[in-house]
């Protein structure tokens, strides 16, 4: 295990609970998630960092029967049964738009102005500030003691329709559904590079 850095550093069980030991789950035990919990989720991943705090992430959460009927509709055969199992399915999205609403995000500076008039950039911060904001739900869930199964495999468009009222402003970085996974349902975790595989100090 490695070694405790700094006085602050969280346990080893606790890493060992959000890391070492945590999966992806593609099935889920028959077990609730409450709105309290995706509150909680939520009130941990906002305080993550993005750039100028634009908070582009716009989550939707599937729980309704109603609703996951919808979005099994809108996913890729492989991803159906995930979808129709979980107690809850967040659909990360973001809003091209995001810009309007930092006069108070981030009152510090005129910040709305650097994104006037370049959606292209806009689109580009979103996506990736976005996709921040995606990992932190994904964090947040495990520190709360809740499994998480994020997905691709599904129709952006359609989804967007279906819960975004076809908002051409607001679009799906993808789907994470969250509950208490089914150890069954997983298989053996896949290789971790080394250090030095990947990465290097500059």
């Amino acid at each position: 295990m490695p070694k405790q850095f700094h006085d602050h550093s969280l346990s080893d069980e606790a890493l060992d609970q959000i890391f070492r030991e945590a999966r992806s789950y593609n099935g889920w035990l028959d077990k609730d998630v409450s709105d309290e919990q995706l509150h909680a989720i939520y009130e941990l991943m906002k305080m993550g960092p993005t750039s100028a705090n634009m908070q582009p992430a716009r989550i939707v959460w599937v729980k309704s029967d109603e609703a996951k009927a919808k979005l099994v509709d809108c996913v890729s055969d492989g991803n159906k049964e995930k979808v129709k199992t979980a107690p809850v399915t967040a659909l990360v999205a973001y809003d091209i738009d995001f810009h309007e609403e930092l006069p108070w995000l981030f009152p510090h500076t005129d910040a709305k102005s650097w994104f006037e008039g370049d959606e292209d950039g806009r689109k580009e911060g979103a996506f990736r500030n976005s996709a921040l904001q995606g990992a932190y739900l994904i964090i947040a869930a495990r520190a709360l003691g809740l499994d998480t199964g994020p997905m691709s495999g599904f129709d952006s468009g359609a989804v967007e329709k279906a819960f975004f009222g076809d908002n051409p402003k607001h679009k799906v970085n993808f789907i994470c559904s969250i509950g208490y996974g089914d150890a069954e349902s997983i298989f053996d975790r896949s290789p971790r590079p080394d250090f030095d595989k990947f990465t290097r100090i500059a």
